[in-house]
């Protein structure tokens, strides 16, 4: 199966996942809610501020490539992705590729530590084997290891080849914020407590969204 998505086609069906597995009280997804997600400011890279005529636009071709689906049950329009359901993906290789389409090209425990709320891979073993799955099928692909890294990282393949110089301007950010951490553990710990205040008050205002949609 051959699949080529757009940037924003990519975050929104990465939105669309990451929901049904972490908040599935409140999936479908409206398109406030949506809008919400794609546009969130934790676990995302890059932070995109998307409007609603670009997430339209990107339901269009999501729609035209069979990967989603409107639901009118409800008084107002809410979507759902059909891609993982399709492609027969069980929930470990659903939170892997929902990660890398929301955060960008990771190493194998970065994924592992990143998918909790989705799948809570046992080790990284199981995590390999699931990369390895999602390579054989062409959705994902091990990029060559960087000057300074130690292990490779892997990336989906829904858009094409990754850049890799878009990657490294990524890379760079990341190694930015890993020599401030060893510098001071404690600013280090207090920012993860940030980030995860962050994500709650995220998901927060993602619920009511969806639950004020319910009435209008």
């Amino acid at each position: 199966m051959k699949i080529l998505l757009t940037d924003h086609e990519v975050r929104l069906l990465g939105c669309l996942i990451e929901k049904e597995m972490a908040t599935p009280d409140y999936y479908p997804l409206t398109l406030n809610a949506l809008l919400n997600a794609c546009n969130q400011k934790s676990n995302r890279n890059p932070v995109v501020s998307f409007d609603e005529e670009m997430v339209l636009s990107a339901l269009n071709g999501l729609k035209e490539s069979r990967m989603i689906r409107q639901s009118n049950i409800s008084r107002v329009a809410k979507y759902e992705h059909i891609f993982a359901d399709d492609l027969k993906l069980v929930a470990r290789e659903k939170a892997v590729i929902c990660i890398l389409m929301l955060r960008g090209p990771q190493t194998a425990g970065e994924i592992r530590s990143r998918t909790e709320r989705l799948y809570a891979f046992k080790d990284l073993d199981e995590v390999q084997e699931t990369l390895s799955a999602l390579e054989d099928t062409n959705l994902v692909k091990k990029l060559p290891r960087q000057p300074g890294r130690k292990e490779s990282r892997y990336a989906h393949l829904l858009s094409g080849e990754q850049d890799e110089t878009c990657d490294k301007g990524s890379n760079h950010q990341e190694s930015g914020s890993v020599i401030v951490r060893k510098g001071n553990d404690r600013s280090g710990g207090l920012q993860e407590q940030i980030d995860m205040l962050r994500l709650e008050l995220d998901n927060l205002k993602l619920e009511f969204e969806t639950f004020k949609s319910q009435f209008e």
